[in-house]
């Protein structure tokens, strides 16, 4: 079958080669663990269980999960095997199923929540995406997935051109935003203390602050508040980290600052934004970037289930 799963729609036999996402049909993860750096209310106390899947369809130049998003990292699971990795992170006692770049494997993880589900799943699932995302794919995971949070990265067709070779990422991301709204609903929390509430269903978008693009980022925050006011979350971030080389694009071969940072923060406040997260301290720095030179709880459900590494 010719996978047009993302909007890049490459056609690809992915049963016999890869798509622009790089991934061939067989499911890769690259890593799986308890994450402690998502929002609180989805990383709680004893962190989110966090299944990262090779390869991307959308390919930042400044991408920070750089590492996975190319090459051959990762084991392949079948979707019998993903159902008992995600299991077993319940078991470990993770706040959720967090799925991170599933776009180009939603079929499969469809399935695999299916079955977890039937065998006793019970914590929320977590679709974590770039927003590059086609409204009939999401389609897929309706009754599935619990808590949607996709980043709107950009405003502008020419950035998202130059950073991500998608002048159709704001069309895109925009209606998938949409659907994921439509699916989850308005937010909702458990009942615990206010200080320690954990998401139950909802929509939390995020958007990344990218140095020298405040009016970009100003643009896209009204955008979302105008659109959702208090029915999704906004979380604004500021761990822009360039990876290394970035000769091709030296205008964000930096850290954002503090001072852009704040123009966003003070120009939300000013629209009325109140649902929304921020970023304090030193967050743009490579340690709260996964290692993906370690594989976790891979290692126990390889053993287990018998995961031949790629």
């Amino acid at each position: 079958m010719k996978c047009i799963l993302c909007p890049r729609r490459c056609r690809v036999d992915r049963d016999r080669g890869s798509g622009y996402c790089g991934e061939h049909s067989d499911v890769r993860v690259a890593r799986a663990s308890l994450h402690m750096w998502e929002e609180p209310c989805i990383s709680g106390k004893m962190g989110s269980g966090t299944v990262f899947f090779s390869g991307c369809p959308l390919k930042c130049v400044f991408c920070q999960n750089r590492k996975i998003i190319s090459g051959d990292r990762g084991s392949v699971l079948t979707p019998r095997q993903l159902a008992s990795l995600f299991l077993l992170l319940q078991d470990k006692g993770a706040a959720n199923i967090n799925l991170v770049t599933p776009t180009h494997f939603t079929p499969q993880i469809a399935e695999a929540l299916r079955m977890s589900k039937a065998e006793g799943l019970s914590i929320p699932v977590v679709y974590n995406t770039s927003g590059y995302e086609r409204v009939e794919t999401l389609q897929m995971l309706a009754g599935l997935v619990d808590i949607y949070l996709p980043d709107l990265k950009y405003y502008s067709g020419e950035l998202a051109a130059r950073y991500s070779n998608a002048p159709d990422y704001f069309e895109q991301a925009s209606s998938a935003i949409s659907e994921m709204v439509r699916q989850a609903g308005a937010p909702l929390f458990d009942n615990a203390l206010p200080d320690d509430q954990m998401m139950r269903r909802g929509v939390i978008v995020r958007h990344m602050v990218m140095p020298g693009h405040v009016r970009d980022s100003m643009k896209v925050i009204k955008y979302l508040y105008d659109t959702y006011k208090d029915d999704i979350y906004i979380s604004i971030m500021n761990q822009y980290t360039p990876p290394a080389a970035m000769a091709d694009h030296p205008e964000i071969n930096r850290r954002v600052t503090r001072r852009e940072y704040e123009k966003v923060i003070d120009y939300a406040i000013a629209l009325g934004v109140e649902n929304a997260f921020v970023q304090e301290g030193d967050t743009a720095r490579e340690s709260f970037i996964p290692d993906f030179d370690e594989d976790m709880y891979l290692k126990e459900v390889s053993v287990k289930s018998k995961i031949s590494p790629s």
